[in-house]
């Protein structure tokens, strides 16, 4: 589609939509992408690669609480335990690491990547119930779990009531 038939297309639309000061503006951005965007047919990885990388990535995580602990789980497959840090500062729990990223060997030609790569960082705010001191960490198959116990008094307390009947 040629600029002028875009350009009329916009301008046809102009008499069906809502007027907005930056309607304009958003389709010349919109154009501007398309310029900058690999073209049909193309399928490099650079862009991939660079995209990837750039971004760092989030693993997912679980957060669940029972009477006596909160449990952190997160889904970290691939990644030495050894690049991973737990830490606690103030009632953050802050879970930090990298997954390197994997150079082809030059016998190899990589055709995609979808595995993420990069530095991640997850914080959680914990309840001031909580015992700093005994927070423990365990690893295994690619997935870290942090156990965060309770301490004594917020665990919750069941406490018999006598109902008077004598009224």
């Amino acid at each position: 589609m040629t600029t002028e038939k875009t350009f009329e297309k916009d301008k046809q639309m102009d008499y069906m939509t809502p007027w907005g000061p930056f309607r304009r503006l958003v389709g010349l951005r919109d154009r501007m992408e398309q310029l900058t965007q690999p073209w049909p047919g193309f399928h490099g990885l650079a862009s991939e690669e660079e995209e990837s990388l750039r971004r760092g990535w989030v693993p997912p995580v679980d957060v669940r609480e029972t009477p006596h602990v909160i449990e952190v789980t997160a889904e970290l497959p691939g990644i030495d335990p050894a690049d991973v840090d737990v830490s606690v500062q103030g009632n953050v729990l802050t879970i930090r690491g990298e997954r390197s990223y994997e150079e082809a060997k030059e016998d190899e030609t990589l055709h995609r990547i979808e595995r993420n790569y990069g530095r991640f960082e997850r914080s959680f705010t914990l309840p001031r119930s909580v015992n700093y001191e005994r927070i423990g960490a365990s690893f295994k198959d690619g997935v870290l779990t942090v156990q965060v116990p309770k301490r004594e008094e917020a665990k919750p307390k069941a406490i018999k009531i006598d109902i008077d009947t004598s009224s």
